[in-house]
C-alpha cells in the first residue's frame, strides 16, 4: 500500500474525542483491549458486558469525557446493529429451514452415496463447506458432527481423518465468507464491498480448506486416534420428517445469496451504464439485504413446504431460529460500540500515522492484531470487530480489492490457535470424545493451520490483483 496520508483522512472522519498524546492513546487502546481480554477469561463475563466496560476503560484512559464516550459507544453499537443485524437474522433463519427440514441431511445422504470410502474426508468438506455457508460455526458443529460420528462408525474410518475436513469447512466458511457475523462486522467496519470480499473469501476458502481439511487430517489421524463416542451419536434429525426436500432444491437455496452477491459484483465491473436497466436490477437483487431475503422466502417452500411443514410449523421455525441470536447480535454491536470508541478517541488515526514508519503489510498488521486478540479472548468474533476496528483507518485509501483482502486478513487472524478459552474448543473435545491434549493437537493446530495458510494466500492476492 503506497503511503497515506493522514490530513485527508482527518478530513473525512469525525474529530476525535479527545487530544490526547500518542503514548496516552496507545495505552487506552492497550487498557481497554487488556480489560475486555481479563472480564471474558478470568471472571467469564459475556463478552457483550465485557465489550462495554472495556469502551469506557478506553475513553477514561483516553481523557475523553463521559457523555462523549457513551455517545461513541451507543452510535457505533447502533450503526453496526443496524448495518448486519438483519443480515445475521436472515441467515439465522436460513439456517433453522435448512436444519428442520432435513435439507442438510439430504446433501449428506446424497454425496455420501456417491462417493468412495477414499475420498470421503473430501466428501466431508465438501459437505461441511456447502452446510457452513448459511449457518453459524456453533449450529453447524450441532448439526454436522453427530453425522460424522455416524459415518465414521458405519465406514470403520478413523473419525479425526473425517471429522478434521468438517470442522474445517465450517471453521472456514465462519471466517472468511459472509454472511457469517465476523466477517459481516469487518466489512462493515473497513467500508468493504461486500461482492467483492464474498468472491476473494471463496477463492481463499477453497484451498484453505484443502489444505486444512482432508490433508491436514491425514497427519492428525497419526497423531490421535479415538472411537465415536456412542453417546454423542443421537438419530438423525430427519428420521422423523415424512419427506425431505430435493438435493437439487436445497443447493440452489443455500447459494442463490452468494449466486446474486457475485452477480451484483460482476456486474459493477462489467457494466460501464449505470442508468442500464441489467445494473440497476442487480445493484438492488444484489445486496446482501435482498439476496438473503430471497433466499429465505425460497426456503420456506423449497425447504420447509417440500418436507411436509405447515404453514404454522415454518413460522415456528423461523421464531426459534431468532431466540438463539440474541447474544451474537449483542455482542457484534458492542464490538462496533468499541470499534467507534477507538476511533473516535484518535486510536486509529495514531495507528495511521505511526504505521507509515513501519515496513510491515498492512494485511499482515491486522493479521497479527486479530491473531493477539483472538488467543487472549477465545473468540473470533471479538477478535475479528476489534482487530477491524483498529485497522479500518488503513483502509482509507486501499483500493475495493485490497480493502476486501483487508478484511480477510483479520478473519484468517481471528481462527488462530482455538484453546481452552474457547466454547469451541470444548464443544469439539466433547464430541469427539478427546481429552485436552489429543484436542489441542487435532481441533486446535487445525485452527492454526487455517490461520496462517488463509493468510499466506490472502498476500499471495495482494500481489497479483
Amino acid at each position: 500500500m503506497s503511503a497515506l496520508s493522514v490530513e485527508l483522512l482527518a478530513a473525512a472522519t469525525p474529530p476525535p474525542i479527545t487530544t490526547a498524546g500518542d503514548a496516552r492513546l496507545a495505552l487506552a487502546a492497550v487498557a481497554g483491549i487488556a480489560v475486555i481480554v481479563l472480564l471474558i477469561t478470568r471472571w467469564k463475563m459475556h463478552a457483550f458486558l465485557a465489550l462495554t466496560i472495556g469502551s469506557g476503560v478506553l475513553g477514561a484512559v483516553a481523557g475523553a469525557p463521559l457523555a462523549k464516550t457513551v455517545t461513541s459507544f451507543t452510535t457505533g453499537l447502533g450503526t453496526t446493529v443496524a448495518g448486519v443485524g438483519t443480515l445475521i437474522a436472515l441467515g439465522a433463519i436460513l439456517g433453522k429451514l435448512l436444519a428442520d427440514s432435513g435439507g442438510a441431511d439430504r446433501i449428506v445422504d446424497t454425496i455420501l452415496a456417491r462417493t468412495s470410502e477414499k475420498r470421503l474426508p473430501w466428501a466431508m468438506a465438501l459437505i461441511a463447506g456447502l452446510v457452513g455457508l448459511p449457518l453459524f460455526f456453533e449450529i453447524g458443529i450441532v448439526m454436522l458432527i453427530p453425522v460424522v460420528l455416524l459415518v465414521a462408525r458405519r465406514s470403520g474410518q478413523s473419525l479425526i481423518r473425517l471429522g478434521i475436513p468438517a470442522l474445517a469447512g465450517l471453521s472456514v466458511m465462519h471466517g472468511l465468507v459472509p454472511p457469517h457475523p465476523g466477517p459481516l462486522a469487518a466489512i462493515d467496519a473497513v467500508h468493504a464491498d461486500m461482492g467483492t470480499t464474498l468472491a476473494l473469501g471463496v477463492l481463499v476458502a477453497l484451498p484453505t480448506l484443502a489444505i486444512a481439511g482432508p490433508l491436514f487430517g491425514r497427519v492428525a489421524s497419526r497423531w490421535v486416534d479415538v472411537t465415536p463416542p456412542e453417546r454423542m451419536t443421537p438419530a438423525r434429525p430427519s428420521d422423523e420428517l415424512e419427506r425431505q426436500p430435493s438435493f437439487a432444491a436445497t443447493v440452489c437455496t443455500m447459494l442463490l445469496p452468494v449466486v446474486l452477491m457475485l452477480a451484483k459484483a460482476l456486474v459493477d465491473v462489467t457494466v460501464d451504464d449505470q442508468g442500464s436497466l441489467t445494473y440497476r436490477i442487480f445493484d438492488v437483487v444484489g445486496t446482501p439485504l435482498v439476496a438473503l431475503l430471497a433466499a429465505v422466502v425460497l426456503a420456506m417452500f423449497t425447504l420447509g413446504r417440500a418436507a411436509g411443514f405447515t404453514k404454522e410449523r415454518i413460522s415456528a421455525t423461523v421464531d426459534r431460529s431468532l431466540a438463539p441470536i440474541a447474544g451474537i447480535l449483542l455482542i457484534v454491536g458492542a464490538g462496533g460500540g468499541f470499534k467507534q470508541t477507538l476511533i473516535d478517541c484518535g486510536v486509529g488515526t495514531m495507528i495511521l500515522d505511526r504505521s507509515q514508519s513501519w515496513h510491515i503489510s498492512p494485511l499482515l498488521l491486522a493479521w497479527l492484531i486479530a491473531v493477539l486478540i483472538r488467543v487472549a479472548t477465545g473468540s473470533a468474533t471479538v477478535a475479528t470487530i476489534s482487530a477491524a476496528g483498529l485497522v479500518a483507518p488503513l483502509a482509507a485509501h486501499m483500493s475495493t480489492t485490497h480493502t476486501a483482502l483487508l478484511v480477510l486478513a483479520v478473519g484468517a487472524g481471528s481462527l488462530f490457535f482455538s484453546h481452552v478459552n474457547d466454547a469451541g474448543f470444548w464443544l469439539v473435545k466433547e464430541y469427539f470424545g478427546m481429552d485436552i491434549p489429543q484436542t489441542l493437537k487435532t481441533w486446535s493446530a487445525m485452527e492454526t493451520v487455517i490461520s496462517v495458510v488463509a493468510l499466506g494466500f490472502v498476500l499471495l492476492l495482494s500481489l497479483v490483483l
